[in-house]
């Protein structure tokens, strides 16, 4: 009975320096020289014991032991994979559940409405997510909408803005194609009830390259719909649209942006100058957004042909040239008082 209560004792002090060992491993960081931040990649189908060795190969926790014992335990919750950053000291415990999350990383990244393909390819490769040039070359290939625009010479119009989550292994085409499939979501939502004709008698691609004038020539989206039935208007009666935000993105095909228009830059050569060209430039200028899409499938009634910016953000809109001539002096007055010093700009009506 002795040796049998002795034996007891041992096992019981044994199992509880292992449970003290097991919780030093789990509890404290590990101590181990390793860069500031580190990513780990836990492939899909990676069981428990091999995910346990992936972290200790790269230096994140103290016991692959512990690891994988403690992932046991908790066998409810099994391993997501992913790539998963480390930038600071974690413990068995909190990098497990972080696993277990699936907390993986995930680069953020906001799409605004109007911005162009050129805009999109900037901020990825400002993110590190790919190149500038790799995103530009799969921006370019149109194959994703072809059944909806068969003349699009790109993606332009069709990389629908929304905030997207893209990991580290995300390519470029894979990213243009999510954000073209997010584009044909919204459309298919906008033209479901529709017969297959559009207003003014366009064509889909350019139902999108006018949703995409209207994007960037107002951001006030009640004015959207007003801004679309002028463009339409002028369509009809054969005016050129004179739209600056045409010949600001002819100026970036030429590899000269600009950010206000110039008259000097009005005559520059190009299809996409709808102050030299009259009907709709060859494709998109941007990419719109839901509200702007709307717009141009469903524009105003108006009888206005004219509007110009007021100081407010919006736009003066006019039936008549005389009307918009009035408007545009009636502009210039109001920018010339807000200029002078000491102006109570509040007071405005």
């Amino acid at each position: 009975m002795r040796r049998l209560g002795l034996l007891a004792l041992l096992a019981i002090a044994a199992l509880g320096a292992g449970a003290g060992w097991l919780d030093s491993q789990i509890s404290r960081p590990y101590s181990g020289r390793r860069p500031e931040k580190i990513f780990v990649d836990i492939p899909h189908g990676t069981s428990r014991w091999a995910v346990a060795g992936v972290l200790r190969r790269s230096g994140v926790i103290r016991s692959r032991l512990a690891f994988a014992l403690f992932s046991d335990w908790h066998f409810h919750h099994p391993p997501q994979a992913g790539e998963y950053l480390i930038d600071r000291p974690m413990n068995s415990r909190e990098m497990f559940w972080k696993i277990a999350r699936g907390q993986i990383f995930v680069h953020i990244v906001t799409v605004p409405e109007g911005w162009t393909m050129y805009d999109i390819a900037t901020e990825l490769d400002r993110q590190g997510i790919c190149s500038r040039n790799d995103f530009l070359a799969a921006a370019r290939d149109a194959s994703p909408i072809s059944d909806l625009a068969p003349g699009a010479g790109s993606l332009e119009g069709f990389l629908f803005p929304s905030t997207y989550q893209f990991t580290r292994h995300t390519t470029c085409q894979q990213i243009a194609r999510h954000m073209a499939q997010n584009f044909r979501e919204v459309w298919e939502s906008l033209t479901a009830s529709s017969t297959g004709t559009f207003p003014g008698g366009l064509t889909a691609e350019q139902v999108v390259a006018m949703a995409s004038l209207v994007e960037r020539e107002t951001p006030q989206p009640a004015e959207r719909p007003l801004v679309a039935g002028v463009f339409y208007n002028r369509l009809a009666r054969g005016y050129p649209l004179q739209c600056d935000p045409t010949v600001q993105y002819a100026m970036e095909l030429a590899g000269h942006p600009v950010k206000d228009v110039r008259p000097a830059d009005l005559r520059i050569a190009s299809p996409y100058n709808t102050y030299l060209h009259r009907g709709l430039p060859p494709g998109p200028i941007a990419n719109p957004g839901e509200a702007s899409l709307r717009a141009a499938l469903a524009p105003a009634r108006t009888q206005c042909l004219y509007f110009v910016a007021n100081d407010r953000g919006g736009h003066f809109f006019s039936r008549t040239l005389a009307e918009h001539n009035r408007a545009v002096a009636r502009l210039r007055r109001l920018l010339a008082r807000d200029a002078q010093p000491g102006v109570d700009r509040s007071a405005r009506h």
